[in-house]
């Protein structure tokens, strides 16, 4: 009885608040997921997380000592992992960030090259673009894997420190000079001895991440890995 007037219920509400598949429009999905699981598919996994010496970690090398690096999925354009990283950053849509912050989640948990993580980080976004936005898009990342892996969230350690100019069509080398001494630390006693999970949305040559991950490394004893959503191949 019960279970048939939870039915009614759902479907009821559905009438008036409709929760559809961002790709496809189905309905066939869980309140919680903004994919259904035919488009959950469609989305191309690295199996990073579990791979020593895998890509993103190859990107760092000579560059940041750290001690893991992932990327949950790749990234090509036109694709769906585009379309909702798009749905993150321009339309304001949380939900997929949140989402897809579990799903990264769920592969750290599945990994036991993570297990000694104490606070995830998440990258901080230029201040004129999160003014803009209103929120930082690595941050609601950070919410989802935190829901699986349970681990403290620390937004204002870390700071840009200046406005940088936007990255996405400079060469590997201006990335990486327009990136120099963009970052700080606030509070230098609340990482240090720390195993720190620096969190963004997708990787590509690495150096806002390098510049962000060498401001944490310069705490004493702290330790650093890296965990994005995507990795551009």
């Amino acid at each position: 009885m019960f279970s048939t007037i939870k039915l009614y219920t759902h479907h009821f509400l559905h009438l008036f608040f409709p929760h559809n598949c961002i790709e496809c429009g189905s309905d066939n999905l869980n309140t919680s997921d903004v994919l259904c699981l035919q488009c959950l598919h469609q989305l191309p996994e690295t199996n990073f997380f579990s791979q020593p010496n895998n890509p993103v970690e190859k990107t760092f090398y000579g560059r940041l000592n750290i001690n893991a690096a992932a990327a949950g999925y790749y990234f090509t354009k036109d694709a769906l992992i585009q379309h909702l990283m798009v749905e993150l950053k321009y339309k304001k849509n949380k939900k997929a960030g949140y989402f897809l912050g579990r799903m990264i989640g769920l592969m750290i948990q599945q990994s036991n090259r993570f297990n000694t993580i104490d606070y995830l980080v998440p990258l901080p976004l230029n201040p004129k673009k999160e003014i803009q936005r209103g929120y930082n898009q690595s941050t609601i990342i950070c919410d989802g894997i935190a829901s699986i892996i349970h681990k403290p969230i620390l937004t204002k350690t870390v700071i840009r420190t200046h406005f940088t100019a936007t990255q996405t069509k400079q060469n590997r080398i201006h990335r990486w000079q327009n990136m120099e001494n963009a970052f700080a630390v606030t509070n230098t006693k609340v990482l240090e001895g720390k195993h720190i999970l620096l969190v963004d949305d997708v990787v590509t040559t690495g150096a806002t991440l390098e510049a962000c991950g060498n401001a944490i490394l310069a705490i004493g004893n702290t330790q650093l890995s890296i965990a994005t959503v995507a990795y551009t191949i």
